[in-house]
């Protein structure tokens, strides 16, 4: 049988969701193996190291650096604060003593009598990590992280901006309805259509937590940011997290997207709009905790393979956007209108037409 392997996009209703939730340094973890989590349940923790002054004690004060013991009036490990007197020297005849006060707030780490100098360290900046979805804890990594396993709900979208979020789904049929929204609580809303500047910001304004829309222009997308956005990684901007799940332009959002996401309607879910396109490809998704037959769960590690009978999206002109099914792959290269002799696939659209789409612009839809 013909196939072929392309990048694909999952549109999953019960799929089996992993995620590793990863220190950047070596710290606690909080949970045990088996345990069940919630998505905002704390299951690791770290202290990341303050930044650090070095000062020059045997300068500042006119002193050998063997004396420099006989002149610290803290202790090693001790905290200090900005501003207070942390050394001083005997002066003359116990007069005109020169005095050095701490610079910042901190903890004094390290006295040297050799090179005369002292270093203060900022306090730790503790950082923590969280589940992000509802799970169980299916692997332990000792001082790094978990590996969290759950059912759900599992959507991926095209680019987004905008890092993790959690917050409950709500549909919006028209820009009136983010008036009468209940911000009570953390919301992420859903637009079937394209979202422009003026709706991101009122969004914005109104502190809705993200937004999952069907499409976004290039000039919407760097208002957003503050600048033009360039290879696409993103994920750390401070900015209300944007989901995008079909692409670039006035494009609404599939039906199969929008029906799943508006069956799931006022559930609780995770969104993340973290893209990288390079080596290790990331993708914005949503992700709605649901509960259902284990055995109904879609655990595809053929995710990239297209056969016939696919569902496939075509990503470049003249039919960018089209959704269609593959009804045939040649098995000899097909030549273009531009001569060129390519791997090309027979693509059914919705309206019954047969197009003939060279396979590298074809990205596998994987749904249930």
């Amino acid at each position: 049988m013909s196939k072929s392997y392309t990048p694909g996009l999952k549109i999953i209703e019960n799929a089996l969701i992993k995620k590793k939730r990863i220190l950047p340094l070596s710290g606690q973890l909080h949970v045990d193996k088996n345990d069940l989590v919630k998505s905002d349940q704390i299951v690791a923790s770290a202290n990341i190291p303050g930044n650090v002054q070095m000062i020059n004690v045997s300068n500042k004060l006119n002193i050998d650096p063997n004396q420099i013991f006989d002149s610290m009036l803290c202790k090693v490990d001790h905290e200090v604060k900005k501003g207070q007197v942390i050394a001083r020297n005997k002066g003359l005849f116990g007069f005109f003593k020169t005095e050095l006060k701490s610079p910042m707030d901190g903890i004094l780490i390290n006295v040297s009598d050799v090179t005369g100098q002292i270093i203060i360290s900022e306090k730790p900046i503790p950082i923590e990590v969280d589940a992000y979805i509802d799970g169980r804890i299916n692997e332990v990594y000792e001082k790094e992280g978990v590996l969290v396993t759950a059912q759900g709900a599992l959507i991926q979208g095209i680019i987004g901006v905008g890092g993790e979020q959690k917050g409950t789904l709500k549909i919006l049929e028209s820009e009136k309805e983010l008036d009468n929204l209940d911000l009570k609580s953390d919301l992420i809303c859903v637009m079937s259509s394209y979202l422009d500047y003026k709706m991101y910001k009122k969004i914005n304004q109104l502190g809705l937590k993200g937004i999952i829309c069907g499409g976004i222009d290039y000039e919407s997308l760097t208002k957003i940011l503050g600048y033009p956005l360039g290879v696409a990684i993103t994920g750390s901007e401070s900015v209300t997290t944007v989901v995008v799940t079909e692409g670039f332009g006035d494009i609404n959002m599939s039906e199969r997207t929008f029906q799943l996401l508006n069956k799931y309607k006022d559930s609780y879910c995770s969104i993340n709009g973290a893209t990288q396109i390079r080596a290790g490809v990331m993708r914005p998704e949503v992700i709605i905790n649901i509960d259902s037959d284990n055995k109904n769960i879609i655990n595809n590690n053929n995710e990239s393979l297209i056969l016939v009978n696919s569902k496939v999206r075509i990503i470049r002109d003249p039919f960018f956007g089209l959704i269609g099914t593959v009804s045939n792959l040649p098995k000899d290269l097909v030549k273009m209108k531009t001569e060129t002799m390519v791997r090309a696939a027979e693509v059914t659209l919705k309206d019954g037409s047969k197009k003939i789409i060279p396979r590298a612009n074809l990205e596998v839809i994987l749904s249930d």
